[in-house]
């Protein structure tokens, strides 16, 4: 296949030619489903409640103490890659501070906490030994949590990938899939003696899809060839890791956080519900069926096994039995079929044929422009529940609003407070229903760098000054720190102002 570069941003290419509404103020509570429980509801005793972070978003100190360089900073030191010009250098500065994140984790009142491991803290090319500096941060970290009753949730990747790797292939390069099993290797028999529960990657669709096919986020590249054998190897990467994680830990629970949504056909039309299910097979599942069935779905139209490098014995590799899936849902596709006459006008469609919104209209927009839509959590939980019946944790889900802080210094946001109440009401239903959901991960524990928006958007549930490196609980934080500690929702919400 010949390479193909386009200028697609991860805006135009999920959205096609239909752009997203400007975002909206949400002027009262979020209305319910009709079968939406409205009261009180509460959630199972041995819940986790949590929040998620990543290494790259919050850690700054990105040369220090033998820390390697990775391909977001690469990628944020490139003009014109991130809104403002911004980097991830300082970010949180958490990897000074981590002591006080850690408090206000237990602040939260929350018992679970996913972070990721930076591979470049632990090996700084991505190959040899291991740095002891990084890897007592980490050990740091963990017993800290430990101490505080706190449930360490690491992920091994979550995309800062080590230049040197890039520079030799990166995903798309075949040996990065080993260099990955011996970085777990590493990680596992250095600190699996006090984490049970393991993330192996972070959204493997988003990192392949926006860092080899459109560009938009490290290493920027757009190479279609390239980008079909990543998706190979990052399969290939996630069942050599499993087994060597397992093979240090027999008894470590395993699992990988995927970027998963709803799609629903735009009309009733055959051809948009085949695209619908064509687009579920490609953006949540193409690492999920080969990890659990040994197998790709069937998702784009003349791409053969060889395209994607798949050699002898490699779907047998790519197995990788999880002991839970982690769910990512911030919002739902809307699919259609692409007419015939337009393919040739689009790259990707020549084996995608599908065009692709983000969201609908049904609901008020967040700050990235994304519909709210709670009842997708729901949707998309029990078909992943029905579909694979695996233990599930809810690893990322939260919104971005940016609202100032009233005259008692407090930022109360109330929309955020409205987002969470709808989309947990509808977890609660699937729970109610028979999905086996374990926890649930609040993104984000505080604002952060967020990857090519820099710091114009704001996910935390503690505010940051990203100046003073102050912290602050917001309004939702003290709200979701009453859910947590009583594991139950009240019947009342409050208006969004």
């Amino acid at each position: 296949m010949k390479k193909t570069r386009f200028p697609l941003t991860r805006r135009d290419f999920l959205t096609s030619s239909l752009s997203i509404a400007a975002a909206s103020a949400l002027s009262n509570a979020l209305p319910f489903p009709a079968n939406t429980p409205a009261g009180a509801v509460s959630f199972p005793k041995n819940f986790y409640w949590g929040t998620a972070t990543a290494a790259y978003q919050i850690e700054g100190a990105w040369n220090e103490d033998g820390k390697g360089e990775s391909i977001w900073d690469r990628f944020s030191h490139t003009p014109h890659k991130i809104k403002n010009g911004d980097t991830g250098d300082v970010a949180c500065d958490h990897y000074h501070r981590y002591r006080e994140d850690v408090n206000l984790v237990r602040a939260l009142q929350t018992n679970s906490y996913r972070f990721s491991i930076a591979w470049t803290r632990i090996q700084p090319a991505g190959s040899g030994r291991p740095n002891p500096k990084g890897l007592d941060f980490y050990s740091r970290l963990i017993d800290s949590l430990l101490e505080a009753n706190i449930r360490p949730f690491p992920t091994l990747y979550h995309w800062d990938l080590p230049q040197a790797l890039e520079d030799a292939g990166g995903w798309p390069n075949r040996d990065t899939a080993q260099r990955f099993a011996d970085y777990s290797d590493i990680v596992m028999s250095a600190l699996g003696d006090r984490v049970q529960s393991w993330m192996i990657f972070n959204e493997p669709w988003v990192f392949t899809t926006l860092g080899y096919l459109l560009g938009t986020h490290a290493p920027g590249r757009t190479d279609v060839d390239a980008y079909l054998r990543s998706t190979h190897v990052v399969n290939l990467a996630q069942g050599m890791a499993f087994r060597v994680m397992k093979g240090v830990r027999p008894r470590s629970v395993v699992g990988t956080a995927f970027s998963l949504s709803p799609v629903q056909p735009a009309t009733p039309s055959n051809a948009d519900k085949e695209a619908a299910e064509r687009t579920h097979r490609w953006q949540n599942v193409w690492f999920l069926e080969p990890a659990l069935k040994g197998k790709y779905p069937d998702a784009f139209v003349g791409v053969t096994p060889e395209m994607l490098g798949v050699q002898p014995g490699d779907m047998e590799k790519v197995r990788a039995p999880l002991d839970f899936i982690g769910v990512n849902n911030y919002f739902r596709y809307i699919a259609s079929a692409i007419r015939p006459k337009a393919i040739s006008l689009n790259p990707i469609a020549k084996i995608f044929p599908v065009d692709v919104k983000l969201g609908g209209d049904t609901g008020p927009k967040t700050d990235m422009g994304w519909e709210v839509y709670p009842r997708g959590l729901y949707e998309i939980v029990m078909r992943i529940s029905k579909d694979y019946g695996r233990p599930i944790e809810i690893t990322e889900n939260g919104c971005a609003y940016t609202d100032a802080a009233g005259k008692d210094g407090t930022d109360h946001d109330t929309r955020r407070i409205a987002y969470y109440n709808g989309y947990l009401r509808e977890l609660a239903r699937a729970i109610k229903e028979g999905a086996d959901v374990r926890g649930y991960h609040a993104w984000s524990l505080m604002d952060n760098f967020e990857w090519a928006e820099g710091f114009s958007k704001r996910f935390g549930l503690i505010n940051v000054d990203f100046k003073t490196q102050k912290r602050t609980m917001r309004e939702s934080g003290l709200w979701y720190a009453k859910l947590a500690q009583s594991g139950t929702l009240p019947a009342a919400v409050k208006k969004a102002k």
